[in-house]
């Protein structure tokens, strides 16, 4: 008689598969540091841009005074509440990354993952801690000491690690992911 070869699906839970990832070392870590500083650039390039526009119709609507400044520019610059924008900009950045998917969009290209030890997503006060204590990347020079963490995963109890070229390139997620296991049949 024939063999038939039967693939059967077996459910992993996504969080043990996170789990058996090893953790990053610096030179991925910079390399997706470097990757999310130029989209971190557009995202505040075109955050200001929205800003000098509300400032230009706020000036022509005769709701502010640009008399005692240079130009627009010069009065963004000297405004407390456009830096704070842009700081929401950037902790909003991150937190939305490291919160739904774990990963920005360098770590993506680095298959690197953010999340808790456990294997899930961190939360965003997790991620607010984690972007306040990582001292603009400065933190992460402490994974040059082997298996250890960097300074803002310490603080925010969660760590960083690879991914496989597989959990990297999954689509979508409810927490289950199908592997298929090779199994040789009876015979009939």
């Amino acid at each position: 008689m024939s063999k038939k070869n039967i693939r059967k699906k077996v459910q992993v839970s996504l969080q043990e598969q996170y789990q058996d990832c090893p953790r990053a070392y610096f030179f991925r870590r910079l390399c997706a540091y470097v990757y999310d500083a130029m989209v971190l650039i557009a995202l505040l390039m075109l955050a200001t841009v929205i800003a000098l526009g509300a400032v230009v119709i706020a000036q022509k609507k005769g709701v502010l005074d640009l008399s005692a400044y240079r130009d627009t520019a010069d009065y963004l610059s000297k405004n407390s509440i456009f830096i704070i924008y842009l700081a929401f900009i950037i902790a909003g950045f991150f937190s939305y990354f490291w919160t739904k998917a774990g990963q920005t969009i360098g770590m993506k290209a680095w298959r690197l993952r953010v999340q808790n030890s456990d294997g899930s997503n961190i939360s965003i006060m997790q991620s607010l801690i984690r972007l306040g204590t990582s001292a603009f990347g400065l933190g992460n020079f402490l994974v040059f000491l082997q298996g250890r963490n960097a300074f803002q995963d310490l603080w925010a109890e969660c760590e960083v690690v690879v991914l496989s070229k597989a959990l990297n390139n999954r689509k979508g997620s409810k927490g289950m992911c199908c592997i298929d296991e090779d199994k040789s049949t009876d015979k009939d």
